[in-house]
């Protein structure tokens, strides 16, 4: 089983040199190089020059290079998006997606501007209209790979308030997840953020490793070490989800279905979930 580590997701300004150069010493899983919200109107063009040229200059290592376009309802989305078909970078992040149609657009795109297979395609879900079609918007194209929730302006889009236990969010991050597991796509949790509140940014990890994310996309690299701890598994999984490997395939031996675990029912389903948590964890080993 192939799995790759999405724990975290950190933005980085297009426009600023140095934190692109500052980012290949980041343990982030992911670097989303953003030409949209984190980009003056006046710096879009500059800002598209800087990540074509960081990506060009490699030194990124095991690290997931994602370019966030502008929308292609904008002046500049469309340029981003043939810019980004052959700059080498594994994947382009189109905003503001409402609809089905949106990604397929953004693949044709792509695909004239010869993008090559192995370039993936990631959306935000950030709207309302996009949490009524997160299912047709999941199931758009071969090339998409990760929905990636907006919980900002969705939360904006919505009059919602930002409380604790992230409530209001609660029916949107439920129908994306279920709209990416129904396709076999990744899916990241939305940004935290108050900087200052650790305890708020590490409920909101649990919480969405609970709900089933993949990782959390953050805004500052001071969130990076509290992600990747809440979205990897622990030691104590790692043993327990072992241990009801060989249990399992010590009953399957025996001629049996199901066997018990620490007194609990452990059949064919549970073994699949051990399994991914076992490779999980080794590809998060590997990057030590």
């Amino acid at each position: 089983m192939t799995i790759r580590p999405r724990r975290s997701a950190l933005y980085m300004p297009g426009a600023n040199a140095r934190t692109l150069e500052k980012a290949k010493g980041l343990e982030s899983d992911v670097l989303l190089l953003d030409l949209e919200d984190a980009t003056a109107p006046d710096s879009k063009e500059m800002a598209r020059a800087q990540v074509l040229a960081a990506i060009a200059g490699g030194g990124y290592g095991h690290r997931e290079l994602v370019i966030r376009t502008n929308g292609l309802d904008t002046q500049w989305g469309h340029a981003d998006l043939v810019a980004a078909a052959t700059s080498g970078a594994n994947a382009v992040l189109i905003p503001k997606v409402d609809s089905a149609e949106g990604v397929r657009m953004a693949d044709r795109v792509l695909r004239n501007a010869g993008a090559p297979d192995r370039m993936r395609l990631w959306v935000m879900m950030e709207t309302p209209r996009a949490m009524l079609a997160a299912a047709d918007i999941a199931g758009a194209c071969p090339r998409l790979e990760c929905l990636v929730m907006g919980t900002s302006d969705l939360t904006k889009d919505l009059g919602a308030l930002n409380t604790p236990d992230r409530l209001p969010m609660i029916t949107g991050l439920g129908l994306t997840l279920l709209a990416a597991r129904a396709f076999g796509l990744a899916v990241l949790d939305g940004v935290h953020v108050d900087l200052e509140d650790e305890a708020g940014f590490a409920a909101a990890c649990r919480q969405g490793r609970e709900l089933g994310f993949d990782g959390k996309t953050l805004i500052h690299p001071k969130q990076l070490v509290a992600a990747n701890a809440a979205f990897a598994p622990t030691e104590a999984e790692l043993t327990r989800a072992r241990l009801i490997i060989a249990a399992h395939a010590d009953a399957v031996a025996a001629g049996k279905g199901i066997t018990l675990v620490d007194g609990k029912l452990v059949e064919a389903l549970h073994v699949e979930t051990a399994r991914r948590t076992v490779a999980l964890g080794e590809a998060v080993a590997v990057r030590g």
